[in-house]
């Protein structure tokens, strides 16, 4: 029979949307069925629902409030005392956790013994810069480690270490380097560059498997722009607020359901996308082709069905890119922009006053819809939750494109609740209802600050 401790497991996972509460039933009920004497975490782990990190962390604070008497029957007192053991590196790591951990002892080790640590504890990105501790970003906030300070004789080496001799080469070239780098414990996209006080090296944390939407915690409703067969879909965002994941999550789903080809264009290749029904393509742009236009013309002429652009920087990829998705495919982009109003006005806008109305006209027809996102931090400290923008194009909003009024798209927006569309500010008060954020929190991130206020 499940125990106090299953149960209270089961409630943390369900609570912070680790697991499906679907899932959890489905384990809770195996429990009687002799597994052993395996605890409902550990089959969720066996079956793949969970990842052992999350099984970590929510194990963890059961045994916390266990210990404290909540949720699950107190230990006598006599079995309560224990000697204090220092924070686990777990997924469920806070940034105050992080903080207290000392990696002094990886001082002098190659960059993969950090690497491997930042996957365990969780971090999104790890800095080894020059005359600073090396630090690392968990949960969008800066944290720098308990660490003697580099110097350049300390990064250099260990970073040139790790290049291959193409990457050693254009990076000696040119004093910058974006680069996917690979080994045993996971993929990591980088940037190494040199500034006045040495070589440093930014690392951004790839997870190992393409996320789900249910993983990111993104709505279900986000599937749709899946079943289009052509037109344009644009995922917006400032830097490191899950684009590329979510493009990721998007581009696996139709490579489940079609049997069509996929052409993936990015600078450098974050997730390997393994195919499955469909045939997918992944071009690294400086290794695999020279740029984003040569990638895209050349594409075309390799029969996709649905194209996925890494970053639309200029004019030559946004055209490009609307010439795919006007001439039969459905292209997946991204850009840096915080809303759907600005997203299309940035596309319109880099080409020349007088090609813009034909462009308007183009992208009027071309839209199908915009995700704009942002990662905002959890009230708990232990991650951070997704709060989303979405369009979905209609004739309301194509004919708002092609009269120069997409200042009115909000208004579309609000408007469009039962066709799925959401403004930034209702997913923001839909977190701060359901408690995963605090008001200030909700106030920094919202385009209407006052009503949170």
């Amino acid at each position: 029979m499940p125990t106090p401790g299953d149960v209270l497991f089961a409630k943390i996972a369900v609570k912070n949307k680790l697991v499906g509460e679907d899932k959890v039933k489905e384990c809770l009920a195996l429990l009687p069925n002799g597994n052993g004497g395996k605890g409902l975490g550990r089959l969720l782990v066996e079956k793949g629902y969970l990842t052992p990190a999350q099984f970590q962390a929510i194990q963890s604070h059961v045994q916390k409030l266990s210990e404290n008497g909540i949720g699950a029957k107190a230990r006598p007192a006599a079995s309560q005392p224990r000697a204090p053991s220092p924070p686990r590196p777990v997924q469920g790591t806070r940034a105050v956790d992080l903080e207290k951990m000392d990696f002094s002892k990886f001082a002098g080790q190659p960059i993969d013994a950090y690497l491997q640590e930042a996957r365990k504890i969780g971090v999104s990105d790890f800095h080894f810069q020059v005359d600073a501790p090396p630090f690392m970003r968990l949960h969008g906030e800066i944290v720098y480690l308990k660490h003697p300070r580099l110097t350049a004789k300390d990064t250099e080496p260990r970073i040139l270490e790790i290049l291959n001799e193409f990457e050693k080469d254009t990076f000696l070239k040119h004093n910058d380097l974006d680069f996917c780098y690979e080994a045993p414990h996971g993929r990591y996209r980088a940037n190494v560059c040199r500034q006045r006080k040495g070589v440093e090296a930014i690392f951004r944390v790839i997870p190992s498997t393409v996320p789900t939407l249910e993983e990111l915690h993104l709505p279900t409703v986000l599937r749709r722009f899946t079943e289009y067969r052509h037109g344009l879909v644009l995922i917006t965002g400032p830097a490191g607020c899950g684009k590329t994941a979510t493009m990721a999550a998007l581009i696996d789903i139709i490579n489940e359901r079609q049997h069509d080809h996929i052409v993936i264009v990015e600078e450098p290749i974050e997730y390997i996308i393994v195919s499955k029904n469909c045939n997918v393509s992944q071009r690294h742009v400086r290794v695999h082709t020279n740029s984003f236009i040569a990638a895209l013309r050349s594409g075309l002429r390799a029969d996709p069905d649905y194209i996925c652009v890494g970053e639309m920087r200029d004019l030559e990829t946004v055209s490009m890119a609307i010439t795919a998705a006007e001439t039969g495919h459905l292209v997946f982009a991204t850009l840096h922009t915080t809303n759907s109003a600005r997203s299309i006005d940035r596309i319109i806008d880099v080409f020349p006053p007088k090609e813009q109305d034909q462009i308007r006209a183009m992208v009027s027809e071309s839209m199908r819809g915009v995700i704009s996102q942002q990662l905002l931090p959890r009230a708990d400290g232990l991650g951070r939750e997704p709060a989303l923008e979405i369009l979905f194009a209609n004739p309301a909003v194509s004919n708002m494109i092609r009269e120069h009024k997409t200042f009115q798209l909000p208004s579309v927006i609000q408007t469009g609740s039962r066709q799925g569309m959401i403004t930034m500010d209702d997913s923001i008060a839909e977190l701060l209802h359901k408690k995963l954020i605090t008001t200030d929190v909700a106030a920094r991130f919202a385009e209407a600050p006052e009503r949170f206020r």
